[in-house]
């Protein structure tokens, strides 16, 4: 039986999880190769004090460990928020095939809501995406988080 992109987003939303209990940002990605999860990640700027600790990258770099190879050919990310241009590059660059989105990033989002990183320039690599799947939790856990964020700082 296929596992379905539902499935797979909602793994995404329990690395997500793992970044909320850490007071990080809630965002998780996940990678999929031959429908089986070859990699996972969740934000982790705070706690590792590196701007590029994003769920993406870090996905990215233990698919590459894993695969022995910087090619994620046939691979492809489910991730909770629409990536930056930082991250929406590097997706580019290590040549995964697909991408699934559950909400959009009005802010820095890099895949349609300020740019699109995958459609708007002529990259040697070509990446397909699919937006708002499971929408509603993604968004959900966000709002949350900031909701409480800003409850600490008043």
């Amino acid at each position: 039986m296929e596992k379905s992109e539902k499935y797979f987003m909602k793994q995404a939303l329990k690395e997500a999880e793992k970044a909320y209990k850490k007071l990080e940002v809630p965002v998780g990605a996940i990678i999929v190769k031959d429908g089986k999860i070859i990699a996972r990640g969740y934000n982790q700027k705070e706690t590792k004090t590196d701007t590029t600790k994003h769920a993406e990258i870090i996905a990215i770099q233990k698919a590459s460990k894993k695969l022995q190879s910087w090619r994620l050919i046939d691979c492809e990310m489910y991730v909770t928020l629409e990536p930056c241009s930082m991250c929406a590059g590097a997706i580019i660059n290590s040549r995964l095939k697909k991408v699934y989105i559950g909400t959009m990033d009005k802010k820095t989002g890099a895949v349609g809501s300020v740019l699109n990183l995958f459609e708007d320039y002529t990259f040697n690599h070509k990446v397909e995406s699919k937006t708002g799947v499971m929408q509603e939790e993604c968004e959900q856990i966000l709002k949350k988080f900031f909701k409480e964020l800003r409850k600490k700082n008043v």
